[in-house]
């Protein structure tokens, strides 16, 4: 008889449970993918690639410069039916040649040994199985989705497998209560079962018996995948305390960080991974991502590169360079990644569609609507969610097609909002699927149209080039300076050339000069002055519907049209408005005071105090309790005053706060567009204009200070009712700011100064009482000088570029070795 009959029991439950382990960890794969896939996917992806830098570690040796110096290692940990840890470095291996990462064609041998390493999650003790559930890994690490889902899928015979591996789970705890092997091992199985809260009390369980750095390290990740961003990090910060040599881990710290959007400390984490593994591709990535996330360019470039030095075929670098790249106006060079991202990958979705799309932004439609075509092949499977390219790439092939047919068309001949079908433009503006009743198809590209041809910056005369590079200098003056904000030169020369035709339209405006619009010649009106702007800007990037709201179907007006904004969404930060919480939050205040003021006069004082004492946004939920209405959330409209009618005011943004806790809260502002609040704004907009025209001709025929300066408070105040208004689906604010610049020019005055940093034009007048106090807030920075007279020797831009083909050649034109660098 055994000493230890307990003991003998549960080794024979145990292996018991590994048995049904190995067919249940089968399961786990396809339902965490299903339930976590860009998680999921990233975390597996920064796995292989950490994997095929160590292939050679079976065979006892290290490289030098990914491991450090030899205080850095620690003794390898052994695990209940995973005895591999995945950060885990025997210390004192001889050194070794460095291993070249493999590409998408040795997936197999890439598999075998993830598979002999067991360097993966819910590893089982069955080679077969081990070898089935890697060759899967590599599929999702590849990003490889459709085919790791029915690799997956293949191999599951029975579902019933994981609970019968619960059951012998339980079994084996209840003879063993204080093995913490099998706690972990149990959490594996009820994660990807959608158990959370069960695997974590299991993982917890396990630490309080035996904490370890792989123990604190798992958690982690199940919180990550979870999006408890802040319990991640804090149990991957204590699994690093317990081990310094985890670079994957702390890459998932840096991750925590970059989801709530803490930049700075996330790129910080990111270096520090970099330091303890120097040929971390993955680490790079993330860098450089981070780094396009802040606006730095050069420096996420740099990140970048370095991790395609490393692995000259790593797919997601090569997607997210690209992607950046596209969004800085570089489109050349962004094509150029999707093509190599495609010949490792040919059914990436992400960049067959930024493929199609970047050939049609250049005027190169015949390839991009074949690369579009491509997408719309790729049907989601019965029960997976449409890729957002997926939902996308329709519309976007409607449009290419309608660009083509309008190429070589006078601009002022037709209008996109009237041509396009109103509820095809409703469904693009709010990105529903492509499910429109009676849809009729723009026709298919007309062979006699023929793509737009590269035009050199030498073909067009010395004035055309002034004008350009003029147009290069006033576009960057409209960059925010605000994490969240790439410089994008495409956009920059496009508003900076729809500045320059505003300057020159409204001008003759002034001068008493009808214009021509959509075929019919008319006095100018308001709304004509933003057109030029949402002219430009659509031709810009047409991924975007940058469309007139009051233009939608009459039944998508009535039901209203929102331009929502997070602010704060549960863990994640948006910092592009950081600067503006402050200023939101004494609005809040204020507001709240008056609620109680009128509604609980008793308990004022109460709330008072309790306000006196709300640093952030987040102090604000205890507030909430005070009454039963606000218990679950409430909602603050602002107003905006009216200059036509004095004392009448209209809805502004609505801000809503909802939550129980920190980290479990949403904080948001949104601008709802009904018919009711479009025609008060616009009623308003048309006055200050009628106004505007008067006070701009009598200045064209004065010299005045005091009429200039009437009218650019003027064009200030009219902005600042557009703003409030939020009149377009997309780009308003570009928008609004290209008008301000133009009309002031058209005025005599010229913008020299940049836009502060921290500060967005939009949000500066959505969250000011007044348009006199935003006129002052903007001429505080605009630094007005005179405009000089070389401005008035410009070619006409309307007579320059008068269709699209024309608007988008230069575009497309190179000007870097000919315009002087914007400072």
């Amino acid at each position: 008889h055994s000493v230890f009959p307990n003991e003998q029991r549960c080794k024979r439950k145990m292996a018991a449970a590994s048995q049904r382990v190995a067919a249940a960890a089968i399961v786990a794969q396809l339902l965490l993918f299903w339930l976590c896939r860009s998680a999921w996917a990233e975390y597996l992806s920064s796995l292989l690639s950490f994997s095929n830098n160590n292939q050679l570690q079976k065979h006892g040796c290290v490289t030098q410069s990914e491991f450090g110096n030899s205080e850095d290692f620690v003794e390898c940990e052994s695990s209940f039916l995973n005895p591999e840890d995945t950060d885990c470095v025997p210390s004192g291996a001889p050194p070794c040649e460095p291993v070249l990462s493999l590409d998408t064609e040795k997936i197999l041998s890439q598999a075998k040994v993830l598979a002999e390493q067991k360097r993966f999650p819910f590893s089982t003790t069955d080679a077969n199985t081990n070898e089935e559930l890697a060759f899967g890994y590599v599929l999702i690490g590849n990003s490889l989705y459709d085919e790791a889902i029915k690799h997956f899928s293949a191999l599951l015979q029975d579902i019933k497998n994981a609970e019968l591996a619960l059951f012998e789970l339980n079994r084996v705890i209840t003879l063993e209560p204080n093995a913490p092997e099998v706690f972990e091992q149990r959490a594996e199985i009820l994660s990807p079962l959608g158990r959370i809260s069960e695997a974590l009390n299991d993982l917890s369980r396990a630490i309080q018996l035996r904490p370890s750095a792989r123990l604190y390290r798992h958690r982690g990740t199940l919180h990550f995948i979870s999006e408890d961003y802040a319990a991640a990090h804090e149990d991957f910060q204590l699994s690093l305390e317990m081990k310094k040599y985890q670079p994957i881990a702390m890459l998932y710290k840096g991750l925590t960080f970059y989801h709530r959007g803490m930049l700075k400390e996330a790129i910080d984490a990111f270096k520090e991974a970099v330091k303890l593994k120097t040929d971390f591709t993955d680490a790079y990535r993330s860098l450089g991502q981070a780094y396009r996330e802040l606006g730095d360019f050069e420096a996420a470039m740099e990140s970048f590169q370095k991790a395609l030095i490393l692995n000259q075929n790593h797919i997601q670098s090569l997607q997210l360079r690209g992607m950046m790249l596209y969004h800085h106006g570089s489109l050349q060079e962004a094509l150029k990644d999707f093509k190599g991202c495609l010949q490792l990958e040919p059914y990436n979705e992400v960049c067959q569609y930024m493929r199609g799309l970047g050939h049609v932004a250049m005027g190169q439609f015949y390839e991009g609507i074949k690369a579009q075509t491509k997408v719309m092949l790729n049907d989601p499977l019965p029960g997976q969610k449409a890729s957002s390219e997926y939902l996308k790439v329709k519309y976007l092939r409607e449009y290419s097609r309608y660009l083509h047919a309008h190429l070589d068309l006078s601009m002022t001949e037709y209008s996109i909002d009237f041509d396009l079908p109103g509820n095809f433009k409703d469904h693009w503006a709010k990105n529903l699927p492509f499910l429109i009743e009676d849809y009729e198809e723009q026709p298919g590209l007309q062979p006699h149209i023929k793509d737009v041809l590269p035009q050199k910056f030498e073909s067009y005369s010395v004035e055309v080039q002034e004008l350009i590079c003029t147009a290069d200098r006033l576009g960057s003056l409209m960059q925010y300076d605000t994490p969240g904000f790439l410089p994008n030169k495409r956009i920059h020369r496009a508003m900076g050339l729809a500045t320059l035709e505003i300057m020159q339209v409204v001008h003759r405006a002034w001068s008493n000069s009808k214009i021509r619009v959509n075929g019919k010649t008319r006095l100018m009106q308001w709304k004509d002055m933003f057109d030029i702007a949402v002219k430009w800007r659509r031709i810009a990037d047409p991924d975007q519907p940058v469309l007139w709201l009051d233009q939608m179907p009459a039944q998508s007006l009535s039901r209203g049209f929102n331009n929502h904004i997070n602010l704060i969404r549960g863990q994640i930060i948006n910092m592009r408005y950081l600067a503006y919480f402050d200023k939101t939050l004494n609005f809040i205040k204020d507001r709240i005071l008056v609620y109680h003021g009128a509604n609980n006069p008793k308990g004022l004082s109460e709330v008072r105090d309790a306000l006196d004492k709300v640093k952030k946004i987040e102090d604000l939920l205890p507030i909430m309790k005070f009454n039963s209405k606000t218990r679950d959330g409430f909602t603050v409209n602002t107003k905006v005053p009216s200059l036509k009618n004095q004392g009448k005011e209209f809805d502004g943004f609505t801000i809503t706060i909802t939550g129980d806790r920190v980290g479990n809260m949403l904080f948001s502002v949104e601008t709802q567009t009904t018919e009711e609040r479009t025609q008060q704004y616009h009623d308003e907009i048309e006055a200050l204009y009628k106004d505007l025209s008067s006070k701009g001709k009598a200045l064209i025929l004065s010299t005045e200070l005091g009429e200039a300066d009437a009218v650019c408070n003027l064009i200030l105040s009219l902005v600042y009712y557009f703003y409030n208004l939020m009149p377009l689906s997309r780009g308003s604010s570009v928008v609004a700011y290209s008008v301000i610049m133009g009309a002031l020019m058209a005025s005599g005055k010229e913008i020299t100064g940049r836009i502060p940093k921290g500060k967005l034009v939009d949000f500066e007048a959505m969250t000011t009482p007044s348009p006199e106090a935003f006129s002052k807030i903007g001429k505080s920075w605009m630094n007005l000088k005179s405009l000089p007279a070389s401005y008035s020797s410009l070619p006409a831009v309307l007579e320059t570029f008068p269709t699209k083909r024309t608007m988008l050649e230069v575009l497309n034109t190179d000007s870097t070795s000919h315009c002087p660098k914007n400072s």
